[in-house]
């Protein structure tokens, strides 16, 4: 992980990358809105796809929330298209070609693939940030590995109770002063 690990409560840090279908979304800039921010590993994880499919299928539950979402990877455009279309994603905003550099500001665990045959190039392993509409990291959860990732459910309904109940940012004990 990047000693540039990002913590609760910190402003997160805006970028912009392109999109599918969309043109190009800035991240973590202001908005009226809450940020659902997903980091996948790519097409070539069949784990992500069940994910993003999850994710798609909730996306109405989020949007009535108030909950902008955006899937993010380091593929390709080609490979990002490709994704979207299998996956039937036209709801998803996902975006792609997520530079090493941003995956350090992020503090996202990096890979390099097993064979050609995987991927092309280094790949950022799963995380999710949700991001405040005053630009403040909610929560993050950062893996290392494809397999640990919230439940895509409990994270609504955590979302809703946060937002019902003005809940505080956690993990923000006085060791990480802002």
């Amino acid at each position: 992980m990047s000693k540039h690990s990002l913590i609760p409560g910190a402003v997160f840090p805006a970028f912009d990358l392109p999109t599918i279908d969309h043109g190009t979304v800035t991240i973590g800039a202001p908005a009226k809105e809450w940020e659902l921010l997903i980091v996948y590993r790519g097409k070539h994880c069949p784990l992500c796809r069940r994910y993003i499919d999850t994710l798609h299928e909730l996306l109405p539950h989020f949007r009535e929330r108030e909950v902008r979402v955006i899937a993010i990877s380091a593929d390709s455009e080609e490979k990002a298209v490709a994704f979207t279309r299998e996956g039937g994603y036209h709801q998803l905003v996902v975006g792609y070609e997520l530079s090493i550099e941003q995956m350090h500001r992020l503090g996202l665990y990096i890979s390099e693939p097993r064979s050609p045959e995987e991927t092309d190039r280094p790949f950022a392993e799963p995380a999710l940030f949700l991001i405040r509409p005053d630009r403040r990291i909610q929560a993050i959860e950062v893996s290392n590995a494809p397999f640990l990732r919230p439940d895509l459910g409990l994270v609504l309904n955590g979302i809703r109770f946060v937002q019902d109940n003005d809940y505080p940012i956690r993990g923000r004990f006085e060791a990480y002063p802002l």
